[in-house]
């Protein structure tokens, strides 16, 4: 190219939302000039593609959909609009609870009698709250979204301490377990909502003993799987339906698909794995969801929950989102080995930084814990308080938009499911991105600068530049 010939100028859309106040606006890029040619680079490679995108969401829990029946008609429209429009963010993957989890008002099973037949099977308790939000959402939302379920726990008299919390499925009961997410599909369908899939179990560590929970090895569950959820699915002709294993942190993932995915028969039941992120508030582990990805190259690798946990809400107050006051659970109790995974911390970066890199590793989905909680971080039968990217004072009516939805929507209006990972080449370390095309044809970078000064980069695209200027702490979405 001579000194004097310009590249073509790529066409582009810009929406930021930042610490200074922008919340999906609208920007600009610059205007060419001759310092241009400085500027660090970011090169999207087209040619480079990486997995394909399953969907971006959220949870439907009891407290959500709680506090959305709290609120005036007007309230609750707003919000499920906002989370389920082509306008708002435009959710794709969801999950939901089997049975009652912390987030439930109490304790409940569909199945409290123990009959291993479960002739008394009944969604009844979800009938209130749970599946009007679930079918307001579906009614809503254009393209769809896939909706997953996870137990926490089997009924107590399934269990060998008889208790909701802890304590491992009795062996004699795992046809009846197996035979329970087959009525739960059969149940949310005669509610005319149909199920996409499972994880087999929240959390299977356990969560230190505090709510609803149940243990599983990788040998006991993938003995579960294969032996009696998969062929049970299968035989009542739901097949087709989605196994997710493991469903707890990233660096306790190795071992877990060592053995799911060990040989044919093993993996045969599972479609993929289901990965949290309380591991740490800044840490990806990108080492681990690699080996996750090459264990089972062709299986889904999904963040089925992630949350600002161990902190009671702040109200109207944007900045707070930004800044390094937030704590987590592991900032009490973590061993002290591990403390240092754990500093204080801001939401919004923590949002940002995990589903880029997230993205960057061969996570193809991404979905965020409670939809809608209140200004305690509830309603939580254990006290578990949380944060939520919709925050709602249900006695006076109110709804707090924080900066966690939109760091959402920057990810879920723009990547739509079978959108395909693409390679960048970066050249400035202080930005994080991450690049797909999109099924209609769009190319999208969404790209996040923590740090506190603005920074200007080239975009390069197929040969055509633009030069874009991105404010600190700021997340922005380029469709281009």
């Amino acid at each position: 190219m001579s000194c004097n010939t310009q590249p073509e100028e790529l066409k582009v859309e810009i929406f930021e939302t930042s610490a200074s106040g922008n919340q999906l606006t609208k920007v600009e890029p610059l205007a060419v000039d001759e310092e241009v040619d400085a500027l660090p680079v970011i090169r999207i490679l087209p040619n480079q593609k990486f997995q394909t995108i399953t969907g971006f969401g959220g949870a439907f829990t009891e407290s959500s959909a709680y506090l959305l029946n709290k609120l005036s008609k007007k309230n609750r429209d707003l919000i499920l609009k906002a989370y389920f429009s082509e306008e708002g963010a435009n959710y794709s993957l969801c999950r939901t609870h089997m049975n009652s989890c912390d987030f439930s008002l109490d304790h409940y099973s569909y199945t409290p009698t123990e009959d291993k037949e479960l002739k008394d099977f009944s969604v009844k308790e979800d009938m209130a709250d749970l599946i009007p939000m679930i079918k307001d959402a579906q009614a809503i939302s254009k393209d769809g979204f896939k909706l997953f379920a996870s137990p926490w726990t089997a009924p107590p008299w399934m269990k060998d301490n008889k208790e909701w919390v802890g304590g491992k499925l009795l062996p004699e009961y795992y046809p009846s377990w197996a035979l329970f997410f087959s009525k739960y599909i059969e149940a949310y369908k005669d509610q005319g909502i149909e199920l996409w899939g499972f994880t087999v179990e929240n959390e299977p560590h356990g969560n230190g003993n505090n709510w609803e929970s149940m243990h599983f090895t990788p040998e006991e569950m993938t003995d579960f799987v294969q032996h009696h959820l998969g062929p049970k699915l299968e035989a009542d002709g739901y097949g087709d339906k989605i196994i997710l294993g493991y469903d707890q942190n990233r660096a306790g993932i190795k071992e877990w698909v060592d053995v799911m995915y060990a040989t044919e028969e093993s993996s045969k039941y599972y479609d993929g794995t289901a990965i949290h992120w309380y591991e740490s508030t800044y840490e990806v582990f990108p080492e681990d969801l690699q080996y996750a990805h090459n264990k089972a190259p062709d299986k889904y690798l999904i963040e089925t929950e992630g949350c600002i946990d161990d902190e009671v809400p702040v109200w109207k107050d944007d900045a707070w989102y930004w800044k390094k006051e937030a704590t987590d659970w592991g900032w009490k109790w973590a061993p002290e080995k591990d403390k240092y995974l754990h500093p204080k911390y801001a939401p919004a970066n923590r949002y940002a930084r995990d589903i880029i890199g997230c993205l960057n590793n061969w996570v193809d989905g991404w979905v965020d814990w409670n939809m809608v909680l209140n200004k305690q971080g509830g309603p939580n039968w254990f006290k578990n308080w949380c944060i939520a990217p919709v925050i709602v004072d249900e006695v006076n009516d109110e709804v707090y938009f924080t900066p966690l939805y939109y760091i959402m929507t920057h990810f879920s209006k723009y990547i739509r499911p079978e959108a395909k990972v693409l390679g960048i080449d970066k050249t400035d370390n202080d930005i994080m991105a991450t690049a797909v095309e999109n099924p209609d044809g769009s190319t999208v970078l969404v790209v996040f600068n923590e740090g506190k000064e603005a920074r200007k980069f080239q975009l390069w695209l197929n040969g055509k530049r633009t030069t874009i200027s991105i404010n600190g702490q700021a997340i922005q979405t380029i469709v281009m």
